[in-house]
């Protein structure tokens, strides 16, 4: 059977899903948004053939077989647990709930009606992580022992900030970590495994925003290995697209350095040996984070159509909130935590 997809939201991160799902092979059916003008804008723009203003209308027309939500924090909960209630499988957009006891809440509503429940969390299928995944099981490095990511988007100065794109980042009372270090949360996850202790840092440099823009957090793993995730959004850094790649990023083993520039070119130094590029596909320029929308969402339609292995179900996500959470407090209390300090007892 044909999948159809609804979305649910139609502001600035909808364009790159619908990009993701024409990737995919599989068009959108529908777009719902309050804003009706916005939302057949942005369906005459990628080819939708439907719109709507309300979610139930919506539903009974379309009867999708998976929905999009494309919504900020403040607006998920009615709608994921909407579609929920009529067993329909939901990709629900990140940051994931209003905050952790929501986003525990609808897990344990997708579990208790054994539907599925995805979050949009791409990086980890990003061209670049994934071959950096890739080359830690052919064993490349070695035993790896650390890694690193320094995030510099560039966006973040003056009283105008964010502001020509995602205005709502200036009053986000949690910023830098919750809106985008959580990415590299889960992608350290993807590459080292579960974090055993969280150290963070935190700083707001512009004055004109709430929130924090800097972070310097490290997460320690089993087998000795280290995450360091050193971000702010004031500087930028070299490349030909600053939001490509959003930084720099090091995996470090025994056989040696694996380096990413801002243009997403892996870089190999294998120890006491010259550095060469390690070539790979790289995906279109032309899709945010090289394509890793239209792979995320083809991961889940694999999923749901043979039931292949799923990554990013909410249940596996609400270790990167916990970990979230763990970098707040750890900052706020002035120590290190460890594991059993976030995660809740089975």
């Amino acid at each position: 059977m044909t999948p159809r997809i609804a979305m649910v939201g139609a502001g600035y991160f909808a364009q790159f899903q619908l990009e993701g799902w024409a990737d995919a092979g599989v068009p959108v059916q529908a777009l719902c948004d309050l804003d009706p003008a916005r939302a057949q804008a942005l369906a005459a723009r990628h080819g939708v053939p439907g719109t709507y203003t309300d979610l139930a209308t919506m539903l009974d027309a379309v009867q999708p077989t998976l929905l999009d939500v494309v919504l900020p924090p403040a607006a998920q909960h009615l709608v994921v647990t909407s579609a929920l209630a009529r067993r329909i499988p939901v990709i629900c957009q990140k940051p994931f709930g209003d905050d952790l006891a929501q986003a525990e809440a609808m897990t344990a509503l997708a579990e208790q009606l054994k539907t599925p429940l995805v979050v949009h969390e791409n990086f980890r299928f990003t061209p670049w992580f994934r071959e950096c995944r890739r080359l830690i099981d052919a064993g490349l490095l070695g035993r790896v022992f650390g890694a690193s990511f320094r995030l510099r988007t560039g966006d973040g100065q003056g009283p105008r900030a964010y502001l020509d794109r995602q205005p709502y980042f200036q009053t986000m009372p949690r910023l830098l970590v919750r809106e985008t270090g959580v990415h590299f949360i889960d992608t350290f996850r993807y590459l080292l495994g579960e974090v055993r202790a969280v150290t963070a840092r935190l700083r707001r440099l512009n004055p004109a925003i709430a929130g924090e823009d800097a972070a310097l957090v490290q997460l320690e793993f089993d087998d000795a290995r280290i995450g360091v995730f050193d971000g702010n959004r004031l500087n930028d850094h070299v490349a030909a697209d600053p939001r490509r790649t959003l930084g720099e990023f090091w995996l470090e083993g025994e056989g040696g350095v694996l380096r990413m520039d801002g243009d997403a070119r892996l870089w190999f130094k294998p120890h006491q040996a010259p550095e060469h590029e390690h070539g790979y596909d790289t995906g279109p320029t032309d899709r945010a984070f090289g394509g890793a929308c239209g792979r995320l969402q083809a991961h889940v339609l694999a999923h749901l159509h043979s039931g292949a292995p799923l990554e990013n179900g909410a249940r596996d996500y609400l270790q990167n909130l916990y970990v979230q959470e763990a970098v707040y407090a750890s900052h706020a209390q002035g120590r290190t935590l460890s594991r059993a300090d976030f995660t809740p007892s089975s």
